[in-house]
């Protein structure tokens, strides 16, 4: 197995606190594992056989409901972890992970997690910081959908994946991987129909560019404009 590069996983979140011995011990244990656009990570009630790091390229974490619904739960970028369900308890993972473009993942075995944290506790500390984040963020998008106008929800999806993985381009700021309208409708709990209607509005208005898969933000402040917005100023 070819040696993993220090210096790739050295500043990531997993691994804060750790010297370069400590490192290299962690991952004498990884693998690298390339995942071709559109082919799952790993499968929602699969065994969980492995937790990860994405290294390159952008995963989006799904979930299908009893009903059959999917839910887009989150997208996770280069240096986020995936499929910790180890680390919370849960022997089979509880949404599906799906390359949205050519990415690369480590990958260690679950039944190395208890081995490493103790041998390195500070795993177990870095990776609860960062399941508490995205409880955090959890409980926003759950106000949010109890609290906020469908616009409101849509500008609040926008602005939080160009934060997470904006690229500045001449127009704007770019969402940096394919994304659809339909998964915009399922990560704010609304129908392809709304979400084009209110995408198309605010491509009039010059506010954003959108094409297949692709999203602009032409005037991300008018975007914070709409999504704090009172609600009974949101006409949709």
């Amino acid at each position: 197995m070819a040696t993993i590069d220090i210096s790739l996983v050295a500043k990531l979140p997993l691994f804060a606190g750790f010297d370069a011995d400590e490192l290299d011990g962690i991952l004498q244990e990884a693998r690298s594992i390339r995942v071709a656009k559109n082919t799952a990570v790993f499968e929602q009630g699969e065994e969980a056989h492995s937790f990860f790091v994405l290294l390159h390229g952008h995963v989006r974490a799904s979930k299908v409901t009893p009903t059959g619904e999917q839910i887009v739960v989150r997208y996770v970028a280069p240096g986020e972890t995936l499929g910790v369900a180890m680390a919370i308890g849960l022997a089979r993972y509880p949404a599906t992970a799906t390359a949205v473009d050519d990415s690369i993942v480590l990958a260690w075995l679950s039944a190395a997690w208890p081995r490493l944290v103790e041998r390195y506790p500070a795993l177990a500390t870095n990776t609860l910081r960062t399941v508490g984040t995205r409880l955090q963020e959890t409980h926003t998008r759950v106000v949010e959908m109890s609290t906020q106008q469908v616009e409101q929800r849509i500008a609040h999806a926008l602005l939080r994946l160009a934060k997470q993985a904006g690229r500045k381009v001449e127009s704007g700021v770019a969402i940096d991987f394919p994304i659809s309208r339909q998964d915009i409708a399922q990560m704010t709990g609304t129908t392809l129909h709304t979400v084009s209607r209110l995408l198309s509005g605010w491509e009039q208005k010059g506010l954003i560019e959108s094409g297949r898969q692709k999203i602009i933000l032409r005037e991300p402040h008018q975007l914070v404009v709409l999504a704090e917005q009172a609600p009974d100023d949101t006409s949709s």
